[in-house]
């Protein structure tokens, strides 16, 4: 029966979706190779930062794609719209406005027609006044009223012919024709209202560059509400003019006095400057980024729509402030669109201040190197600019390193973040991992000791049993043996060959000694990392599965040392000298295996080249190609291993002819055995012969 295979469909963020949280698992994980390849967990944290992770099973997205997806989405912006557009919106608004204008004419010229009509055949009915109309339409009215129906309909006529006549004669460019219709009389009241809305708009895009805080609409504001906002210009030009003389204005009670219209976290008149250039950059960023004409037709258009004198007068006198204390606007900046979407003016207005925004957090975050400085970000701004996906992703970076010490991984120290026992362990356990990731089962078990003993533990397979057997029973299997053999009935009565006892495996204590080659030679071939994470893996191995073996790990390059597993992640090979002292790593081996009496004691050498070093005296020997007393030395110190009952297991990474005559002359004197690898599988090799080596089946 096939499977049916997975199936993945890849949408948009639309705000429902969630990010999985950091497993530290899955984060030491990511970081474990980095971490062996070179010895520094801080430097393997901040390459997991930078370029993420493609981990299926923890996909993480680094600093430098999300910088991408930020840019991505700007250059997304700019290539959608098309700022001329908010002219031609202008343009069309007014064009709207005209042609409603013409309709209401032409409306009104036919109900007075119909009125005629009807009164010339009801001569009694007197014409209705219609409510909302302008000075000049009532004034019409009032004729009409009192003259014939003929004559007010041919009043009527005239006045439409003059309004049709204006409106024929309007300039082509909205700034002439903001201009001329501000002076008209509408004689329809919703071409009026879509006016009068329009300049209320224009108004209150050009005001809240400088009022934060004007939340109302231009056309609901009083004659008070207007002649306030001229007050607060004209004090705010006074104050920036005394700057710019060189006095100290009272900021505070200007602040005390109209900080509802501003920001009221502004502390001094020169955060009220960046402020004013701040909310200010939106339209001139806006400006900038037109053609020359359109720019100066909708600046035109702008200052048109102000109705009031004295508040564009105080606007032109804070903008020639503005220039005097801040020559250059920091936050102005013309943007490159190629888009032709169009757009409203506060749409516009809107969309200058997110891409303002977006290239304020680019520029922050392309100064972060690491979680630490994420702390410097605000968050919730780039949720506001960019959503919730990217905002989510920053955030795991920002806690990558808390998630692995709340887990108990690493822990800062005075030269950084390091691995503690624990994280040691943890990479030792995915090095296990690894090695066994591609094993088949039926692998297991190809090196069994050639002997057997009595003891062992028990498995779950069960036989007859025989004479010498562990005495592990049955009793189930037993009884139904007498059962089957006799029949059903009681008392059962039992037979020697009834018996039926578990099968045992023959486990046996060892001590070992994993001598690892550490010279440079190692690291040029590639062999360095692989060699690292068996060490790794077998005293994962031990300690899970064998707590009663030892292990002891034995590094030898120019000398030999002795390392604790906890220091095998951050040992690098730039630690060591020229050299490949096999007789002192065979030497300190046999040291160490000397403090064990029972049990089986081994050796498992890994190394990719012949002995090149040996001591004289108290003095280390190196020569390259290997000298025949350099060859001596060494063996001698085999033989002496081989005397305490040591034996040598080899792997070697290379076939050179001098280390394979070296190998083969060793496996002569101690019995061992020696096996070519590959990086690659150096693991499996080592780690099944020691399992096999381990337990095998007893009759």
């Amino acid at each position: 029966m096939s499977k049916t295979p997975f199936a993945f469909r890849y949408t948009r963020w639309d705000g429902t979706q969630q990010i999985d949280l950091l497993d530290a698992d899955q984060l030491l994980d990511a970081i474990a190779d980095e971490v062996l390849a070179d010895g520094d967990v801080t430097r393997a944290l901040q390459r997991l930062f930078r370029w993420g992770s493609d981990n299926p099973q923890m996909p993480l997205t680094g600093m430098r794609d999300l910088l991408e997806q930020l840019r991505a989405q700007r250059q997304e912006a700019l290539r959608r719209y098309d700022p001329n557009s908010v002219l031609r919106d202008i343009a069309r608004r007014l064009e709207e406005i005209i042609q409603t204008e013409r309709s209401g004419i032409e409306r009104r010229l036919a109900e007075s027609q119909q009125r005629l009509a009807q009164a010339r055949q009801q001569p009694t009915v007197q014409p209705q006044t219609d409510s909302g109309q302008s000075n000049e339409m009532a004034s019409e009215q009032e004729s009409e009223n009192t003259l014939s129906p003929e004559e007010a309909h041919r009043l009527l006529e005239q006045l439409a012919r003059r309004k049709q006549a204006f409106l024929d004669q309007l300039p082509p460019d909205p700034a002439g024709r903001i201009q001329q219709l501000m002076q008209y009389e509408f004689m329809d009241p919703q071409a009026r209202q879509q006016f009068q809305e329009l300049l209320a708009s224009l108004q209150q895009q050009m005001l809240q560059q400088t009022f934060q805080g004007l939340q109302q609409a231009i056309q609901q504001m009083t004659p008070e509400d207007l002649a306030n906002l001229r007050q607060v210009l004209h004090e705010l030009n006074e104050m920036l003019a005394e700057r710019a003389r060189g006095g100290q204005p009272d900021f505070e009670r200007f602040m005390h006095k109209y900080g509802h219209y501003f920001d009221r976290n502004l502390k001094n008149l020169d955060e009220l400057l960046d402020y004013l250039a701040r909310q200010m950059a939106a339209m001139q960023s806006l400006l900038d980024s037109m053609t020359p004409e359109m720019r100066r037709q909708l600046a035109d258009a702008l200052d048109a729509a102000l109705q009031d004198p004295g508040i564009r007068q105080e606007l032109e006198q804070l903008a020639h402030n503005l220039s005097q204390l801040l020559p250059y606007n920091p936050y102005r900046q013309a943007q490159p669109f190629t888009g032709s979407e169009e757009l409203t003016l506060g749409q516009a207005l809107q969309l200058m201040e997110r891409l303002q925004g977006m290239q304020e957090v680019e520029e922050q975050l392309s100064h972060v190197r690491d979680w630490r400085d994420l702390n410097r970000i605000d968050l919730e701004r780039v949720r506001q600019l960019y959503g919730d996906e990217l905002a989510a992703q920053l955030d795991q970076l920002r806690q990558l390193t808390r998630i692995l010490e709340e887990a108990g991984y690493i822990q800062r120290t005075r030269r950084g973040y390091e691995l503690t026992p624990r994280g040691v362990r943890k990479i030792g356990q995915k090095a296990l991992r690894e090695i066994f990731r591609h094993l088949k089962q039926d692998r297991i078990g190809q090196h069994p000791i050639p002997r057997a003993g009595r003891g062992g533990e028990p498995s779950d397979e069960t036989k007859t049993y025989e004479f010498g057997d562990p005495f592990y029973l049955h009793l189930p299997k037993t009884v139904m043996n007498a059962v089957f053999r006799d029949g059903p009935g009681s008392p059962v009565h039992l037979h020697p060959d009834d018996f039926e006892v578990f099968r045992a495996e023959l486990l046996t204590q060892s001590a070992t000694v994993l001598m690892v080659d550490m010279s440079r030679s190692m690291l040029y071939n590639g062999c360095f990392l692989a060699a690292k994470k068996v060490a790794l893996a077998l005293d994962s191995l031990i300690r899970a599965q064998f707590p009663r073996d030892h292990l002891y790990i034995v590094g030898f390059s120019y000398v030999a040392t002795e390392l604790k597993p906890a220091m095998l992640p951050h040992i690098t090979w730039d630690e060591y000298n020229y050299g490949t002292n096999m007789q002192h790593g065979f030497m300190l081996a046999r040291q160490l295996l000397s403090r064990h009496r029972a049990g089986t004691k081994q050796i498992i050498l890994i190394t990719d080249g012949e002995p090149t070093a040996y001591f004289d005296g108290e003095q280390v020997r190196f020569s390259y190609p290997p000298t025949y007393q350099t060859f001596q030395e060494t063996l001698k110190e085999v033989a002496r291993c081989t005397r305490e009952q040591i034996v040598i297991n080899t792997f070697m990474l290379e076939r050179s002819p001098y280390m394979a005559g070296f190998v083969s002359e060793m496996a002569r004197i101690n019995k061992g055995r020696a096996f070519f690898a590959t990086p690659d599988h150096l693991g499996e090799y080592i780690l099944l012969d020691y399992v096999a080596n381990k337990r095998t089946r007893l009759r």
